[in-house]
C-alpha cells in the first residue's frame, strides 16, 4: 500500500504534533537541524579567571565558613555561558579550593574522578586510601573514583589548588555516588613517598595488579615535570602550536593518567606566537609561570601566573607569550573520554 502524498498543511501538522505529544513523542524533522549540526555548537564561552580577584574572595570565604562546615570550601569557576550548571565546560567542573592553616577537609569518596593542581602555598597534604602526600605549587595530584580522601593544612599559610572533576560526564550516565568517611581524617598507614617510589621511576612492584584504568601513581611533583620540559627544550623540536608539551600518563600502561580527563604541561618560550589550533575537547588552562595572551576565536584572554582560562570546543585559538619570561601552563580536558568513544578531532591552522 502506497503512503499518502504529504500535504503542506500547517494546521494539520500542528494538530498531529499536539496529538503525539500526549504520548511523549515528538517529530525529529522539527529539531534535526539543531541536534545534528555540520560543526560542533558549543554552549561554553572563552573566559579567564584572574588570580588577583579570586584570591581575596577565597580568603573572604575563609572568614565566612570553615572547611569542616563546608566539607569542601570551593569557589566554583562557572562558565559565563553556563551559569547555574556548576561547570566550566559542558563536560567538566573546575573550582578553587582553600584550606586555611590548621584546617581539615573531612574524608569522603565519590564516583567522580578528581584532579588537584596546586596554585598557592606549601605544606598542606592530601590523603588518598591511607597514603598522605605533602603538596607544593605546580604539583598534579589524582583522586581516583571511589577512593576515600581528605585534605589538611598543618602549615602556617593558606593553601589553594584547582579542583577538576568529571562531574557532568558522571551525571550524564546517572552514575553519581558519594559516601562520607567514618573519621574526619584517614589513618595513614603508608609512608609518604611510597607511591612515588613504587610507580614514579618507570618501574612497578612485581606483585602489582591494576584495579582500575586510573594511574596508580597519584602524585606528580612539579620539579620532575619542569625538569622534563627543560630537557625537551634542549633536545626536542618546538611545536608550532603549543611549544614543548607533555602528557601525564599512567606509568604502568603508558595510557592516560585518568580515563575521563587528560592532563598536560607545556612550555612556550618568551616571545612565542603559536599557530592557530582547535579540537573537540574543551580545554582548561592554568598559568604556572610567565604571562601572555590566548586569542580564542578573536577574543583576547590576558593571563599571568595562577590565572585560569577556558578554550571551548572547536573554537580556534593560539598563544602569544610576552617577551619577559617563558610560560609554563598546565591543562586538562575530556580528551580521553572523547577518544574512547571515537569522537575526538583536531585541526591545525
Amino acid at each position: 500500500m502506497n503512503a499518502p502524498h504529504p500535504v503542506n498543511n500547517v494546521a494539520d501538522r500542528e494538530a498531529f504534533y499536539k496529538k503525539i505529544d500526549g504520548a511523549s513523542m515528538t517529530p525529529l524533522w522539527e529539531v534535526l537541524h539543531n541536534i545534528v549540526t555540520p560543526l560542533p555548537q558549543t554552549q561554553a564561552a572563552p573566559h579567564v579567571w584572574k588570580w588577583e580577584k579570586s584570591y581575596p574572595w577565597l580568603l573572604e570565604a575563609g572568614g565566612l565558613i570553615s572547611a569542616m562546615e563546608a566539607e569542601r570550601r570551593v569557589l566554583v569557576l562557572e562558565n559565563p555561558a553556563l551559569r547555574g550548571k556548576t561547570r566550566i565546560t559542558n563536560s567538566l567542573y573546575a573550582g578553587l579550593q582553600l584550606i586555611m592553616p590548621g584546617e581539615v577537609a573531612p574524608a569522603h569518596r565519590h564516583s567522580q574522578s578528581a584532579l588537584r593542581f596546586i596554585l598557592h602555598g606549601s605544606g598542606a597534604y592530601t590523603a588518598v586510601q591511607g597514603e598522605k602526600v605533602t603538596m607544593n605549587v605546580g604539583d598534579f595530584v589524582i583522586t581516583p573514583s571511589w577512593t576515600f580522601h581528605d585534605h589538611g593544612n598543618p602549615s602556617d599559610e593558606p593553601m589553594v589548588w584547582l579542583d577538576g572533576l568529571d562531574l557532568a560526564i558522571v551525571e550524564l550516565f546517572d552514575a553519581q555516588f558519594m559516601e562520607k568517611g567514618e573519621e574526619h581524617s584517614q589513618e595513614t598507614n603508608v609512608e609518604a613517598g611510597t607511591n612515588l617510589a613504587e610507580f614514579g621511576n618507570t618501574m612497578k612492584p612485581v606483585e602489582y595488579k591494576a584495579r582500575s584504568k586510573t594511574s596508580p601513581l597519584f602524585w606528580y611533583p612539579y620539579e620532575r615535570t619542569r625538569e622534563a620540559l627543560e630537557t625537551m627544550r634542549r633536545f626536542g623540536a618546538l611545536n608550532e602550536c603549543w611549544g614543548h608539551k607533555l602528557q601525564y600518563t599512567n606509568p604502568v600502561t603508558g595510557d592516560w593518567a585518568m580515563p575521563t580527563m587528560g592532563q598536560f604541561m607545556q612550555l612556550m618560550p618568551k616571545g612565542f606566537k603559536g599557530r592557530p589550533y582547535r579540537s573537540t575537547d574543551s580545554t582548561i588552562y592554568v598559568a604556572v609561570e610567565g604571562s601572555g595572551r590566548c586569542v580564542v576565536n578573536g577574543q583576547v584572554l590576558e593571563f599571568g601566573p595562577k590565572d585560569v582560562l577556558v578554550c571551548p570546543s572547536w573554537l580556534p585559538y593560539h598563544f602569544e607569550i610576552d617577551d619577559g619570561d617563558d610560560a609554563v601552563l598546565f591543562s586538562y580536558s575530556d580528551r580521553p573520554a572523547q577518544q574512547a568513544l571515537d569522537l575526538w578531532r583536531e585541526q591545525i591552522g
